[in-house]
């Protein structure tokens, strides 16, 4: 299926629904370095236009990936519910825009058609869509997940407490987690990236968190984001653990370049739920995102990194998650170059994900060499926060000493929360409450009115 637009008195033509995605992105370094973007900025529109005219069932129709060849994009197909997408069935890309932002389509209406929708039909709608369209069609469709707590009510946002270590030091990680605990942070989850993956480094800070998690009866989850052959392993020998977490990409073969299939995932999603570890619910994975981890891999088979992000979020609807993180600027200026790009990408991933049902959060961040500051952070943190993301990053400082780069602070976290009336999971809040952390308004107490403080820093 080929395409076509004229522009004044040049005519454009698109070869196929891959390439007609390409153009219609907007300017990513990424696609740039693939040599798969618009060349001008006439070019893109004219993309977009004929983009807006596309029936959504060539999404069905036409397959960005061969169904042969990618287990991506025979998950997509196999589990497509053409009843919920009965809905839409007879929309342009264009009209699906229109109805996503009619006052009439409601949250009921978009959980409805959820599993009808496709990631590439997803990511097509999105690419029409200006930044405040994708603030508000998001909005309008919260994914709420439990297992310990509930994280993704309406008015909610969440926080993962990141208290890294360049040299996995238990009193270190504990000093950081003690901190952002007193900050309110810390619902979403403790999440550590491990330094190292070695089995003895993983089970010393899978039980030092869970310990000090019983000791004072934290309403929260815990994960070490090592490998997912890694937590198996340590699910074998006996291990506490509570979430599970991998790196996922949206096509077979950028999963095949982290050592992962569907398979696996299957097999890890079960182990976790033998444990029974939950107690508000069973959601229980962790994955992480980013685009362009599947052109990284030289796994993105001509299609562009926003769409092959989308597909990711299908690999992880798939497995039922508590949070899915797209890491939007992390990865690099190599394939987001500035704040505008990492901005525009971080409403996509959202919106795109809420969408398809999938509970999203974002590390606001960027890496020190890219044309980014932390003003761009602010402004897409506040926007995140006025489209209902499910959680955001805690790091001390904002800059994490492992990973070097730079992310969300606590104090990020409290300002986004006071400045758009943003709560706490609602367990996480009462338990807050209870040890006087913060006052029945869910604002922080002064250091003097923390009863507990002396007690947790002696342990």
């Amino acid at each position: 299926m080929s395409f076509s637009e004229t522009v004044g008195v040049r005519t454009y033509r698109f070869d196929d629904l891959k390439t007609l995605l390409a153009k219609a992105s907007s300017r990513r370094s990424g696609d740039e370095l693939a040599g798969i973007a618009a060349a001008t900025e006439e070019e893109r529109a004219a993309a977009k236009l004929a983009l807006s005219r596309v029936p959504l069932r060539a999404f069905i129709e036409e397959a960005l990936i061969p169904y042969e060849d990618d287990e991506v994009t025979r998950l997509i197909i196999d589990e497509h519910s053409r009843e919920a997408f009965a809905v839409v069935s007879h929309l342009t890309v264009g009209e699906f825009r229109e109805w996503l932002l009619a006052d009439t389509t409601d949250t009921a209406a978009l959980v409805a058609v959820s599993q009808g929708l496709t990631p590439e039909m997803v990511a097509a709608v999105s690419k029409l869509m200006r930044n405040q369209d994708l603030i508000l069609a998001a909005k309008k469709r919260p994914v709420v997940t439990r297992f310990r707590n509930t994280v993704g009510l309406p008015g909610h946002m969440s926080v993962r407490l990141q208290p890294n270590h360049p040299t996995d030091d238990v009193q270190g990680i504990a000093a950081s987690m003690i901190d952002g605990l007193m900050y309110g942070c810390g619902d979403a989850m403790i999440g550590i990236n491990p330094a190292s993956d070695s089995p003895q480094a993983i089970g010393k800070l899978l039980a030092m968190m869970d310990a000090f998690r019983e000791r004072y009866d934290v309403p929260t989850q815990t994960c070490v984001l090592t490998h997912v052959t890694n937590t198996l392993a340590a699910i074998e020998h006996g291990a506490q653990v509570d979430l599970v977490f991998q790196s996922i990409a949206g096509t077979q073969k950028a999963n095949a370049s982290f050592g992962i299939s569907l398979a696996l995932l299957q097999e890890a999603y079960e182990a976790g739920l033998s444990l029974k570890r939950g107690t508000v619910g069973e959601n229980l994975m962790y994955f992480e995102t980013g685009q362009g981890s599947a052109l990284s891999a030289n796994a993105h088979h001509g299609v562009d990194q926003q769409t092959c992000e989308a597909r990711a979020h299908a690999v992880a609807r798939k497995f039922d998650p508590f949070l899915v993180n797209t890491v939007v600027g992390f990865i690099g200026p190599e394939y987001l170059y500035d704040g505008k790009q990492i901005t525009r990408a971080g409403l996509e991933d959202h919106f795109c994900a809420k969408l398809l049902g999938v509970p999203m959060g974002c590390d606001i961040c960027y890496t020190n060499h890219a044309e980014a500051d932390q003003d761009d952070m602010d402004n897409l943190l506040t926007l995140l926060g006025a489209a209902n993301v499910n959680f955001i990053m805690g790091v001390p400082g904002a800059d994490d000493v492992m990973l070097n780069y730079q992310s969300t602070s606590f104090h990020d976290a409290l300002y986004v929360r006071d400045v758009l009336g943003l709560k706490r999971a609602p367990e996480f809040e009462a338990w807050l409450r209870a040890i006087q952390i913060t006052n029945a308004r869910g604002m922080l107490q002064t250091r003097a009115e923390w009863p507990a403080l002396n007690d947790w820093m002696r342990a």
